[in-house]
């Protein structure tokens, strides 16, 4: 094998492996990237589809040079790489104003100069993080350095501090996963604010914690479900890809205590608003019929309502199983069909155009494309059937984008669950393969797929 042949192969391979990460747990992305080879994984670091969660995952256990790749990646979203804000930027930060420091003064009652002790810095995160995190920040220089994660945790746990000041907190750097993940848990205040959200998404993009991390310890758990819907404009927020990764780590929580039945998910409904724990205690308390038992101050007037909580129910049923596609007709036989036929139209762009307008007109979902669309690698690349747009989402038919990311999850879910071997086996014969994804994961379970073999049988 030559080098241009050799390097094309590489770079197939490592693409073919970011698809599959959008939809591997935690426990097996290590291991997937850990058999590919040192070309192949530069390629990977590089890849413009490496998911949010395999970036914080390299980032803490990759090589040296594996942080180096992903710092040259343009394509990396927000995380603390050069060129990008990070601790450094915001230590960087110029003085407070006059007028800011003057409420800093009446507040302490003394001058507020550097440094502040660490309950003065708390007392302060306290006052002014309720909304975005410039000033907790301006306090966080004038501390000197961020209190201890000790100090810190005790505070949180006694009254959880405002979203913008951990928002800041994480900005600032110098705390683990396991700090941050505890200042994300903020049962203890029955109203969290408009921002609730930002210091999760700002800890997914610092680096510091993956989907799978923030679906376990969010709390409590209507907070958690409400994440799957905090795709937002204007503002921080989830882009497209990374509310369809929070959405999967979501059902990774849920599918193992509830499954497919409605009785379970009307239940975490149900119950959800008023549950203080973390989702996956809600959904094991669902399971076993104990949910009601576990919510403070349970009496005959039963728990709230979800209508309580505004986007509750449309985040669970965001997650819920659907029902079956309802029948087409010849049209939406004939849609199908084209699915299976690579560059069906002689062309990608004409191809793009035919399964859009098939979008647009009810024949087609994205699960559709997902189960139907050949080869397999195509199909999990949404560039190759929905296009790109000049934009943040980089596609502009979220519906359709978001079905065909959570059906690709179920799919490979059933088929590799947990299974490092499985799932490599699958990233080695992705590149190749002609059928549809059903198609190879039925023969990478069966064993009956042989490397080389790119032939539909």
């Amino acid at each position: 094998m030559n080098a241009d042949t050799a390097d094309r192969e590489s770079r197939r391979l490592a693409w073919c492996v970011a698809l599959l990460l959008r939809h591997a747990p935690d426990a097996v992305a290590p291991a997937l990237w850990a058999r590919l080879d040192a070309p192949a994984r530069r390629f990977l670091c590089r890849d413009e589809r490496l998911p949010a969660s395999a970036v914080t995952l390299l980032l803490r256990g990759g090589s040296e040079e594996d942080r180096r790749t992903v710092a040259r990646n343009p394509h990396v979203l927000g995380r603390p790489l050069p060129g990008l804000p990070g601790p450094a930027r915001y230590a960087a930060r110029p003085a407070p104003a006059p007028a800011l420091l003057a409420t800093f003064r009446s507040e302490l009652g003394r001058p507020p100069h550097p440094p502040l002790s660490d309950a003065e810095t708390v007392a302060l995160l306290r006052r002014h993080g309720s909304r975005r995190p410039r000033i907790p920040l301006d306090v966080l220089r004038l501390g000197g350095r961020p209190p201890a994660p000790a100090l810190l945790l005790r505070e949180h746990a006694r009254a959880p501090l405002p979203p913008g000041s951990v928002e800041a907190l994480l900005l600032a750097g110098g705390l683990d996963a396991a700090t941050a993940l505890a200042l994300l848990d903020t049962r203890a205040a029955p109203a969290y604010g408009p921002d609730w959200h930002r210091p999760a998404v700002r800890a997914l993009r610092a680096g510091i914690v993956t989907f799978d991390e923030l679906a376990a310890a969010v709390a409590p758990a209507h907070r958690t479900l409400l994440l799957g819907r905090a795709h937002t404009a204007g503002r921080l927020g989830w882009n497209l890809a990374e509310q369809a990764g929070m959405r999967a780590a979501l059902t990774r929580a849920l599918r193992p205590h509830l499954g497919d039945d409605p009785r379970l998910w009307a239940e975490l409904e149900r119950h959800a608003p008023a549950f203080p724990g973390t989702l996956p205690e809600l959904a094991a308390a669902v399971a076993a019929g104990t949910a009601a038992d576990a919510a403070p101050g349970a009496d005959a007037a039963g728990p709230r309502p979800p209508e309580d909580i505004p986007g509750l129910a449309e985040a669970v049923a965001d997650l819920a199983p659907g029902p079956p596609p309802a029948g087409g007709g010849v049209h939406r036989e004939l849609a199908l069909a084209s699915l299976a036929v690579p560059n069906a139209m002689g062309d990608l762009r004409e191809d793009v155009r035919w399964v859009r307008a098939c979008l647009d007109r009810g024949l087609l979902t994205g699960a559709d494309v997902i189960r139907h669309k050949a080869p397999a690698a195509w199909a999990l690349d949404e560039d190759h059937w929905l296009g790109e747009v000049d934009g943040p989402d980089r596609h502009d038919r979220p519906r359709a984008f978001l079905a065909a990311r959570a059906e690709a999850e179920r799919l490979l879910d059933a088929a590799l669950g947990t299974d490092p071997g499985a799932w490599w086996d699958t990233a080695r014969a992705l590149p190749d393969f002609a059928g549809t994804l059903p198609e190879l994961l039925a023969a990478v379970v069966s064993g009956d797929y042989r490397e080389g073999v790119s032939h539909r049988s």
